[in-house]
């Protein structure tokens, strides 16, 4: 053999010995992707033995045991290989990311993978936790994840990473559950049950509570958008009804509007409050939290203005000053920036058949400035039948009322009362004598003078000005609102965020209840369908209200004696004369059938009614200026977006790339600490 022969044979051996030595090493496996997760690691160290040693690792040390082992249940070798993983860094920042939910039960589930028990003998082994345990957790807390957009971690997959009873597993929750059984047990009935964090919350934080305050209570509540601001930022309002989603016959509908002005902020805050409270309290049995959720359609818009918030929460409640934050991003003033539908009233009141309800805007109106904020809350009006509502401001102690316009046009403050003074006057006065200190004429007011008043004033009184948002709920529609004014600060500390959620949650929820009373019914006809658009009259009040989809209506109503008729084009005219108690615990059912009749022929002063009727209340922005916040289905709220289905997320290499989108805010929390990109937290 020559000596080129021989190095050809000493390569070949050489390579066959190579591949034979790294065919009978162990292999560890890593799915694709693994190793940018730091979930496995292909170096060429060789795999140490399963040990069992001290936990030390700061926040799993108050798991129920103290020694743990590596390589751990998914792989891990060492403690550091821990420390430096996403996995170890999710379970230090979840209790701020969830505000403080479902802690301690998310990090201590999560360490009981990240640092299982170690069984000693008969060699060192881990203990998987019991799978019931995590399945418990997920169904509990699975709502607040989604609330903040991001997928269950992988790492809590019940079914892959921990056990059955019958595998002999470790309940790391068990501890927790007897040290709460013990503090519930001692808790007296009088202590609140509802945890609330009253604190300030940022727009993605608003959005966050309210999207899991909807997962949480997802049968009686959900998110919905009614438009964008003028930065884009999602006009998100929250619902709670025992049917989410849809209208239901004689149910009335109520809606509460805060932070109209960005820097209004404390109702922006109680509303918050308010939902949470809502569901809470309703899967706690409050009797009277479910009875006014089950018979009831709420609906809340924590923020109106969330780009003008922005602004002022900058400056911060120290140094913001009256208007900075006031205006949305085009520098409007959104409550003088509706139609003016009040001047139109005045102008033509002494027309005989001039109407009085659901006055049309007028065409004028589509070439002016209209804010993005403003068109949405128009069009949300429009497509649900609110009977009653409530805007939150601040500024005052005072609760004012329609109409905001003086009837005179050089009297800044002069009386002008709307035809249902006495029904607006009810509803301010519930609100205000529920409140803990507005209906008190000795409490410290802001400058102004309601001496007498007992914490109520007509708005044009006050002082005047056109187009408010009042003004035009009670000309357009059927809905009657009242502008709350909640103090004399208009961002408070947050150590005054308690004291005012106490001071007003008996006035919000006063308030919510009242829509029960008046009257209530179905306008029909003989075959015994309802009659959409009839109008339902009260002899003596000049204002109509209207009925609804399927020919249901609502009238809020004081007490007496009242004549009530219904009408409609085509049909016979029915009246009837009703007594209402002076306590009504609940709004009187008074129906109506109408019989169809020959159409008569007009008058010749029929265009002057045309002008002001029905048959031109449809003609909503007629030149589409904001076409692009149209709705596909009018009628009701609608999605922004798909909404994406609940799941794991998917692990790294598990289904696909993760497209390049905008990312969720919680994003910055793993990216500035320097691991590896945790894209398993991201739904897609």
């Amino acid at each position: 053999m020559d000596t080129t022969e021989y190095k050809t044979c000493l390569t070949v051996f050489t390579l066959f010995g190579v591949l034979l030595i790294c065919w009978c090493a162990p292999q560890r496996f890593c799915e694709p992707g693994g190793d940018n997760s730091g979930r496995c690691n292909n170096g060429p160290d060789e795999e140490k033995p399963a040990v069992c040693s001290e936990i030390n690792l700061g926040y799993c040390n108050d798991l129920d045991y103290s020694r743990t082992i590596f390589p751990n249940i998914l792989g891990q070798q060492s403690r550091h290989e821990v420390e430096s993983g996403p996995e170890y860094l999710l379970l230090s920042v979840i209790h701020g990311l969830l505000n403080g939910e479902c802690s301690p039960d998310i990090r201590l589930l999560g360490c009981s993978v990240l640092a299982p028990r170690c069984q000693e003998l008969p060699s060192p082994a881990p203990v998987k936790s019991c799978r019931s345990a995590c399945e418990a957790v997920r169904k509990g807390c699975g709502h607040a994840f989604e609330g903040i957009d991001m997928a269950w971690p992988y790492f809590l997959d019940c079914d892959r990473f921990f056990a059955g009873e019958q595998e002999g597993c470790h309940d790391p929750l068990a501890p927790l559950r007897a040290r709460q059984e013990v503090v519930f047990s001692n808790l007296s009935p009088d202590e609140p049950s509802t945890i609330i964090q009253f604190t300030y919350h940022s727009n993605a934080q608003m959005y966050s509570v309210l999207k899991r305050t909807a997962a949480k209570c997802s049968h009686i509540s959900r998110t919905y958008s009614i438009g964008r601001s003028t930065e884009g930022k999602d006009l998100l309002a929250i619902e709670f009804t025992d049917n989410p989603g849809g209208h239901e016959l004689l149910e009335p509908e109520i809606k509460l509007v805060g932070n109209m002005h960005g820097n209004e902020v404390l109702g922006r805050q109680l509303l918050l409050y308010l939902a949470q409270y809502l569901c809470s309290e309703y899967l706690l049995g409050n009797q009277r939290i479910q009875t006014l959720v089950n018979t009831t359609r709420i609906h809340i818009l924590a923020s109106m203005n969330p780009d003008g918030y922005e602004l002022a929460a900058a400056e911060g409640h120290e140094l913001n000053g009256w208007t900075v934050g006031r205006t949305n991003a085009q520098n409007l003033d959104l409550n003088r920036n509706f139609p003016d539908l009040t001047s139109i009233l005045y102008r033509n009141r002494r027309i005989k058949r001039f109407r009085t309800d659901h006055i049309p805007i007028p065409d004028s109106y589509w070439f002016g400035k209209i804010a993005s904020e403003t068109y949405a809350v128009m069009k949300w009006i429009r497509s649900v039948p609110f009977v009653q509502s409530a805007s939150l401001h601040g500024g005052e102690l005072v609760i004012s009322y329609p109409f905001d316009f003086s009837r005179h046009l050089h009297e800044e403050r002069m009386f002008s009362p709307t035809p249902d003074e006495q029904a607006f006057k009810q509803l301010a006065r519930t609100y205000a004598d529920s409140h803990a200190s507005m209906a008190d004429n000795n409490t410290e007011r802001c400058g102004a003078s309601f001496i007498r008043s007992g914490g109520i004033i007509n708005g044009a009184l006050w002082y005047s000005f056109p187009g408010g948002m009042s003004d035009f709920n009670y000309l357009h529609t059927n809905c009657l609102e009242i502008t709350v004014e909640l103090g004399c600060d208009k961002f408070p500390s947050e150590e005054e965020l308690y004291p005012e959620w106490l001071r007003n949650k008996e006035a919000l929820l006063s308030f919510m209840e009242s829509v029960h009373r008046g009257i209530k019914g179905v306008v029909k006809d003989e075959e015994g369908y309802g009659i959409k658009g009839a109008s339902v009259s009260v002899r003596g009040i000049r204002k109509d209200v209207t009925t609804a989809e399927e020919g249901d209506y609502w009238r809020l109503m004081n007490s007496g004696t009242h004549i009530i008729s219904a009408s409609a084009k085509g049909y016979s005219k029915v009246s009837k004369r009703i007594y209402l108690p002076a306590h009504m615990e609940k709004a009187w059912r008074v129906n109506f059938v109408l019989k169809k009749v020959p159409v008569q022929p007009v008058g010749p002063d029929y265009h002057l009614f045309l002008r002001s009727s029905l048959d031109t209340y449809d003609r909503f922005d007629p030149y589409n200026h904001f076409q692009s916040y149209g709705r596909s289905e009018p009628g009701e709220p609608r999605e922004p977006r798909e909404p994406r289905e609940p799941g794991m997320g998917g692990e790294p290499g598990m289904g696909g790339e993760w497209q390049e989108k905008e990312k969720p805010w919680w994003w910055n929390y793993f990216t500035q600490a320097g691991v590896s990109a945790p894209t398993w937290l991201l739904r897609n």
